[in-house]
C-alpha cells in the first residue's frame, strides 16, 4: 500500500470544503514548498472561511477518516483562531486557520492562486500567493522570537526561486503594515533582491 503524502491528506479536507462551498487557500510549509524549496512536513496549513452553520456538514464528511471536534471548530470560528484535523490512519495533521477580518488577511485571501501540486491530484488547488506566504512567514518568524531556522529557510527559498517575478512593491507595502519591514529587507538582501531601502 502506498503511504499517502501530506498533500493527499490535505486534499481529502479540501474536497469536503469544496462540497460544502467553503472557500480556502493552502499556506504554510506546503505553500512554501510549492513556490520555493520543497521540504518534508507532517502537517498542512489551510486558511478557510468557515461559518458556524457549516460545522455539522464538515463533521459528517470527515469524521470517518479524521479526529474532529465540533466544539473546537466552533471556538475557532468564534475567536478567529485555528483548529486541527488529525488523519486517523497516518496521524498527519491538517491545521485549519479561520479567515481573520484584518485587511492583510482579507487581501491575501482574495489574491489566492490555483496550482497543480501532484501527479496523483489532477485538480488545481488554491494557494496563497508567494508574496503572501512570505509575509505570513515573516510574521510567524517575528512572533516566534526570530529563532525558527525552518521559517527563515522557507522565506529565503521562495525569494530565491521566485526572484524577479515577485511583486516587491506589494511586499514592501504590507511588510510596513505588518511591522516586518526590517526582516523583509534582511531577507531580500540575503538573496540579492532589493525592496524599499
Amino acid at each position: 500500500m502506498k503511504i499517502p503524502d501530506i498533500i493527499e491528506i490535505a486534499y481529502k479536507v479540501i474536497k469536503a470544503f469544496e462540497k460544502i462551498g467553503i472557500v480556502y487557500h493552502i499556506g504554510g510549509s506546503l505553500a512554501s514548498s510549492a513556490f520555493g524549496i520543497p521540504r518534508a512536513t507532517l502537517d498542512a496549513d489551510i486558511v478557510a472561511d468557515i461559518k458556524s452553520e457549516q460545522v455539522s456538514e464538515i463533521e459528517a464528511l470527515l469524521k470517518g477518516e479524521f479526529y474532529i471536534s465540533t466544539e473546537m471548530i466552533q471556538n475557532a470560528i468564534r475567536y478567529q483562531s485555528s483548529f486541527n484535523l488529525i488523519h486517523l490512519e497516518t496521524l498527519f495533521k491538517v491545521d485549519i486557520f479561520i479567515l481573520k477580518h484584518r485587511p492583510f488577511d482579507i487581501q491575501a485571501f482574495a489574491r489566492r492562486v490555483q496550482k497543480t501540486v501532484s501527479e496523483d491530484i489532477s485538480q488545481k488547488l488554491f494557494f496563497a500567493t508567494p508574496e503572501d506566504v512570505i509575509l505570513h512567514k515573516l510574521e510567524w518568524y517575528k512572533e516566534g522570537g526570530k529563532v525558527s531556522d525552518r521559517q527563515w529557510s522557507d522565506i529565503i527559498g521562495i525569494l530565491r526561486v521566485q526572484g524577479s517575478q515577485l511583486d516587491i512593491p506589494y511586499l514592501d507595502q504590507w511588510a510596513q503594515e505588518l511591522r516586518v519591514s526590517n526582516l523583509l529587507k534582511q531577507a531580500l538582501d540575503e538573496v540579492g533582491l532589493f525592496g524599499k531601502q
